[in-house]
């Protein structure tokens, strides 16, 4: 607009670009408006707008508006019902995120569900290919913890590119300098700090035996710190004039994307350590609650549940929590039996979970409330009380767990793409599988740390075996002539 002003008064072209950064248009140096007055500027400058004037208008640019309250503004898989709901063609202003195209389903998948109409076909897809996770996610428990991890870094991996490729598309950042090396730089960086944390509290065995790992151990903070600092020098210098507010909001986008994605998952591996069954049971609940309500929602469901997902039900969602309990429940029994799932993970050596199991992994009996007692005929039950615990989880992976899922679906809407990538038939991107299993790794660290965790003998020893000699020595001597002043220590033991 102001372009149009200063062509209008015969002004010098060029420095129509520096009255437009002054006057605030074009926040993104992208294309400009396609129209419109007043107020309602492209507050972005994504994509030209829709159109219409005052103060209304499409304040991010994403999507111009069709009109009327409550409808669909993307249109993205059309509900059953609702002018304007199934409207799946562009808006204008909406970013350029080409659709994939590309059929990835194994071909004699295809074949064995040739012939059956689109909503069974994605049905036995998507169930085959579930199985197929769920063996592989078996297959690696059985594997132990250091494929766990593997996995793990693999999967934030994949997650991150899918959420940098969407950016990378959405503002074609094309031509800007460093922006795809500098995000897995700071990957790297990210990922750098968090497994030498790791590496740190859990492996003092190894540490002891390595001088170098000491010295990484001991500036642990200061290198992640310079290497971050490296990167941060090299946003700035990559810094090209009419791109700023670009690399600002791709720069923005990288860290965001490092909270969600990297931070999480090393909650997981935190959650791991505390004992695999803390590992197992938050991501089988969480599956087992997308099995569930995807199920009830399949054959039972009728009333949408929200719009941010047109696919998803109330019976659905209702019948995914019971469902849900019901899993972990008895999951949990199963677990909390063995040794090898409740014990914490450590290292000697090699990885091991031997202990004395605690508390919460014997079983106790339970006497039912006088109410219940006349209900069920019942006075007592035993129980682990593991299980109860796996009432929260579960309670918690099927009433929160699913914004997870919803906040990825306004994501995605708001970009109009569908998945995330397609890299698994019939379930989309990586990341569309585990949006909810993040939210509920964090929950589960948060529990732990709150009502479960106590001193760690284990952990403390070996902290204690990082220290100098004499820092060793003091602390034995101090821990002696508490134990003595206690009576604890007998004095032949002087």
């Amino acid at each position: 607009m102001t372009e149009l002003r200063m062509r209008g008064r015969g002004a010098d072209p060029d420095s129509v670009s520096e009255d437009k950064e002054a006057a605030g248009e074009d926040r993104l140096g992208l294309p400009g408006e396609a129209g419109g007055e007043g107020d309602g500027e492209d507050r972005l400058g994504l994509l030209g707008e829709a159109g219409g004037d005052g103060d209304g208008e499409d304040r991010l640019g994403l999507l111009g508006e069709a009109g009327g309250d409550g409808e669909d503004r993307l249109g993205l898989l059309g509900e059953a019902g609702g002018e304007g709901d199934g409207d799946n063609e562009p808006k204008a202003g909406t970013p350029d995120v080409p659709p994939s195209t590309v059929d990835n389903t194994p071909q004699f998948l295809n074949r064995a569900v040739e012939g059956l109409n689109p909503r069974w076909k994605n049905w036995w897809i998507r169930g085959v290919l579930s199985l197929a996770m769920i063996s592989g996610f078996f297959m690696v428990i059985y594997l132990g913890p250091v494929m766990l991890i593997v996995v793990v870094m693999t999967i934030q991996i994949k997650c991150f590119q899918e959420i940098i490729d969407i950016g990378y598309r959405v503002y074609h950042s094309y031509e800007l300098p460093w922006f795809r090396t500098l995000s897995w730089y700071f990957l790297i960086c990210v990922n750098y700090f968090f497994y030498g944390e790791t590496l740190a509290e859990y492996f003092g065995a190894l540490v002891q035996r390595e001088d170098s790992l000491q010295f990484l151990v001991r500036y642990h903070r200061f290198i992640s710190f310079t290497l971050y600092l490296a990167g941060f020098c090299m946003f700035v210098l990559s810094l090209v004039k009419k791109q700023y507010r670009l690399q600002f909001y791709m720069f923005a986008w990288t860290h965001v994307t490092l909270l969600i994605v990297v931070t999480q998952s090393h909650l997981v591996i935190q959650n791991l350590f505390e004992g695999m069954i803390w590992f197992i049971v938050p991501i089988s609940i969480v599956i087992c609650n997308d099995i569930m309500a995807y199920l009830f929602g399949f054959f039972f469901g009728r009333t949408p549940l929200i719009k941010l997902s047109p696919k998803k039900t109330w019976e659905g969602f209702i019948g995914g929590f019971f469902g849900t309990l019901v899993c972990g429940f008895i999951l949990a029994y199963l677990l909390a039996q063995f040794q090898y799932f409740v014990c914490p993970v450590e290292y000697n050596d090699r990885f091991t979970a031997d202990c004395e199991p605690s508390d919460i992994f014997v079983m106790q009996q339970y006497t039912f409330p006088f109410v219940v007692q006349n209900i069920l005929k019942w006075k007592t039950v035993n129980l682990y009380p593991y299980q109860i615990h796996s009432v929260v989880l579960s309670t918690f992976a099927s009433l929160i767990g699913p914004f997870g899922g919803f906040f990825a679906s306004g994501f995605k809407r708001a970009f109009q793409i569908k998945d995330f990538a397609d890299t698994i038939p019939g379930h989309g991107g990586i990341m569309d599988r585990f949006d909810c299993q993040y939210l509920m790794a964090t929950f589960t660290h948060v529990y732990i740390a709150s009502f479960i965790r106590g001193p760690n003998p284990s952990k403390v020893l070996q902290q204690l075996l990082v220290l100098q000699p004499e820092q060793q020595l003091s602390i034995f001597n101090t821990m002696r002539d508490r134990l003595s002043d206690r009576g604890i220590l007998p004095p032949a033991a002087m």
